[in-house]
């Protein structure tokens, strides 16, 4: 499940840069970004997560508090960043990703209404 929600937050985080020329595959993260913003906008928790504790307590381990990158990446990657920091700093990247898909927009728009030559 770790690897499932790391490579998920790779595919919010960097799914711009992976989408330049499969247009499709842009839908489909534009979709990503805007669920991603609702969940940490929302403060309902990461479907991922949910399992996640599922699993561990169906295990018969103790499951986790919170969510998944207070409890996992916190520590690794934010150490001293406080919980509060995180939603809006999650949402910045989601705006960027879909400026990235604006700008794109704009660009392809621009180039179909240009004339022909």
């Amino acid at each position: 499940m770790l690897l499932l929600h790391l490579a998920w937050i790779l595919w919010v985080v960097a799914g711009a840069l992976w989408t330049r020329r499969r247009p499709w595959l842009g839908w489909a993260h534009v979709v990503s970004l805007v669920y991603g913003i609702f969940i940490e906008l929302s403060s309902r928790p990461c479907p991922l997560t949910l399992l996640e504790r599922a699993l561990q307590r169906r295990a018969g381990l103790a499951a986790y508090q919170g969510d998944f990158l207070t409890h996992w990446l916190e520590t690794l990657i934010y150490p001293d960043v406080p919980a509060a920091l995180l939603t809006p700093v999650a949402v910045a990247v989601c705006l960027l990703n879909l400026s990235i898909y604006g700008s794109r927009l704009r660009r392809a728009r621009k180039n179909s209404s240009r004339p022909a030559e």
